[in-house]
């Protein structure tokens, strides 16, 4: 929706937000419902750690599990972009199911640091590329926004490095070369080490909350593989690190394991 433009007066000016934080129509956050039973699944980082989402899909598929909405938080697929089909044979399976499920779930993809340009691989999902993040929703009656997690306090270098990591146009001028130029790369992601427990991870959070409105109720990401929640931050379990993804349960977002969901 649209935001509608107010006459602009000295008394307006004087209380509007800092310009670091995010600003929106009072009517984007009476934007869509998360509903009860929700999934979100964060940093499963498919195929190379672990086989966790593989097995989430083939469980939804069947319908041994069963969910109103799927959340996919970001770094899915440990390297996944929508440019040339030789990326894509890594993960097919996964991408046959994903794209199912799309037909008879409502889905969300907000993309990752590993995991973007994906709008012409999966039609049917609600894609939100790095830029087109936060995603304003609601809970209940909190007021919810999500991200990956690599929107802010990223540092000007990285914002340099993933403006041109995550040019779609620019990824395709390397089709001729993509077999060598993403083994390398699968090769190095296959065997890196990516579940640790941040040090001083609450001022980084802190940070992060900084840059958000305070009438948000409750900030969700994922990225950095931690399954914790402090103050209104809500750090997202990797599914690849914790085991674990988070489940609607009356009315609050509650981490479970597959096992646990799969024996419901």
């Amino acid at each position: 929706m649209a935001k509608t433009e107010k006459p602009r007066n000295r008394e307006t000016e004087q209380s509007s937000p800092p310009s670091h934080l995010l600003t929106f129509s009072p009517s984007h956050l009476d934007s869509a419902l998360i509903q009860e039973g929700a999934l979100f699944v964060a940093d499963a980082h498919y195929p190379h750690h672990g086989d966790e989402f593989l097995r989430l899909l083939k469980a939804l598929d069947a319908g041994r599990i069963e969910t109103p909405q799927l959340f996919l938080m970001g770094d899915i697929f440990d390297l996944l972009f929508g440019c040339g089909e030789y990326i894509r044979s890594f993960v097919s399976e996964a991408i046959e199911l994903l794209n199912g499920l799309s037909r008879r779930i409502d889905i969300y993809y907000l993309e990752g640091n590993h995991d973007f340009c994906l709008k012409s691989i999966f039609p049917n999902i609600n894609i939100l590329s790095r830029g087109e993040q936060p995603l304003s929703m609601r809970l209940g009656t909190q007021r919810v926004m999500l991200s990956h997690g690599d929107r802010y306090d990223a540092g000007w270098g990285y914002e340099i490095f993933t403006f041109f990591l995550r040019s779609c146009r620019g990824m395709c001028l390397f089709l001729p070369w993509q077999k060598p130029l993403i083994d390398r790369p699968m090769s190095k992601l296959r065997g890196k080490k990516i579940c640790r427990k941040i040090p001083a991870f609450e001022k980084k959070v802190e940070r992060i909350v900084s840059r958000y409105p305070q009438q948000v109720d409750l900030i969700v990401e994922g990225h950095f593989h931690q399954g914790r929640k402090i103050g209104r931050y809500l750090a997202l379990p990797a599914l690849a690190c914790q085991k674990e993804l988070g489940v609607v349960q009356e009315g609050a977002i509650r981490f479970v394991t597959l096992d646990a969901l799969l024996e419901r």
